[in-house]
């Protein structure tokens, strides 16, 4: 298995720890001298620039989040002259302000390396050719993954998001071997495939690189079978890069994180306390290369594990398990947490299912109500309600074995649910303002 860069990406523990001290130091002066917002943070937590001696020290360093980046926009966390800004990224903004995140030419130069070791790892090389089915403009993923796939060698069809029958057509047209996308739309454009008759087993199509969402076991599963293809998982945020932070290589057991870019923690949710190796926590990543928008102790809400032990690769970078569920996603329902993660996974054990499922809370008399709505196999809908009252109670029970409360289970027809080209709408909670 080729390695894209082998002097970061199997460099010696001991001699990339000391690298990733010195980007610490320098990402930490950088910040200090050069951002307000950090220099007034890092005074109220008592902490100069010369404090930090060891990466323990990184605990020392205030914390950044979302509402820290909407507070100071649309610039105040930039590091250098918007003269100095070759590109600007933003997120949606749906819930109030976007985070406005800024680029040099060195930070240009830095993603391009590390999206094409990302797809180096997944198995990309000079002879693919790359569909991508990510939306341009303002979201980081088109973009970041483009140019590293240039990078690698690859033929870059830069087809963006939506219209899935053209997608497929160039599929067909075009030898497409690389599809990179969530793995929702993935799911949706086999489904369109298999309608229009479109034979995956018979086409070049052999890798997906996906991202932007969880991606179950079972779905991965589902996704390789359909399509006839590898499925990769890679990570990242706008906040601190966009995609690059890590990606899985072809053993598929665990993403491996560009360490010597990104220092990562896992932390108590609740707490904020660093946890032992190998504990589930909250990942928390400092990136120690950025230039326009260096940024300290990112809370990204996404839970996961970080492995340290060798990969059969040869990658001695540290490696994070697939993130299932954020602690922003959890849903409270009668006073007991939930994930949509723990409902699809049952759902995905239950063979009639399709792959495409809507949570909806509601509040009536003052009691919190949850249903969820899967989209069934025609089959399933038989002229005998018995049989289907049957199937509806095995999923409901199922359901309440996992989450421990009673879940009202709606059947609807395939197709019924809405597909979307960007990130799969799982959850519709209507209690705000109940």
């Amino acid at each position: 298995m080729a390695i894209w860069n082998a002097e970061y990406e199997s460099m010696p523990q001991e001699k990339l720890r000391e690298l990733q001290l010195r980007r610490l130091q320098a990402t930490v002066s950088w910040v200090y001298d050069r951002v307000p917002y950090y220099k007034g943070a890092l005074a109220a937590a008592g902490v100069r620039p010369k404090d930090i001696k060891t990466l323990a020290d990184v605990a020392r360093l205030p914390f950044t989040d979302k509402a820290t980046m909407r507070d100071t926009y649309p610039f105040g966390l930039f590091a250098v002259p918007l003269d100095d800004v070759v590109r600007i990224h933003s997120s949606s903004g749906t819930t109030g302000k976007p985070i406005v995140v800024g680029y040099t030419k060195g930070d240009i130069a830095t993603w391009t390396e590390l999206t094409a070791r990302v797809a180096s790892a997944a198995g990309v090389g000079r002879a693919d050719r790359a569909q991508m089915a990510f939306g341009y403009g303002m979201f980081t993923g088109g973009f970041g993954m483009h140019y590293g796939l240039e990078r690698c060698g690859a033929t870059v069809i830069p087809a963006s998001a939506g219209n899935t029958e053209r997608h497929l057509m160039m599929m067909q047209d075009f030898d497409t071997t690389v599809l990179v996308s969530t793995p929702s739309y993935a799911l949706y454009m086999a489904e369109v495939g298999q309608k229009i008759g479109v034979d995956f087993a018979s086409l070049p199509l052999r890798l997906g690189l996906f991202g932007a969402e969880p991606c179950s076991e079972a779905a991965r599963k589902e996704i390789e079978e359909k399509l006839h293809i590898r499925v990769t998982d890679n990570y990242g945020l706008s906040e601190v890069m966009g995609p690059g932070v890590s990606g899985e290589c072809e053993c598929q057991c665990g993403l491996h994180i560009n360490e010597d870019h990104f220092l990562c923690e896992i932390v108590d949710p609740a707490t904020g306390e660093v946890l032992p190796s190998g504990a589930a926590g909250e990942l928390v990543i400092t990136p120690l290369t950025k230039e326009a928008f260096p940024v300290l102790r990112y809370r990204t809400h996404d839970i996961t594990r970080i492995h340290c032990d060798p990969c059969e690769c040869g990658r001695t970078l540290a490696r994070m398990e697939k993130v299932r569920q954020r602690t922003d996603d959890m849903l409270i329902i009668r006073g007991v947490n939930i994930f949509p993660s723990q409902i699809e996974d049952v759902l995905f054990k239950i063979e009639q299912i399709r792959p495409h499922y809507l949570i909806v809370v509601d509040r009536k008399h003052g009691m919190d109500d949850i249903e969820v709505r899967i989209e069934v196999a025609e089959e399933v809908f038989s002229d005998i309600m018995a049989d289907m009252q049957a199937f509806i109670r095995h999923v409901a029970e199922r359901l309440h074995a996992v989450i421990g409360l009673n879940v009202k289970v709606t059947l609807v027809e395939p197709g019924t649910i809405e597909r979307t080209a960007g990130k799969a709408k799982r959850v519709l909670d209507n209690r705000e303002g109940c």
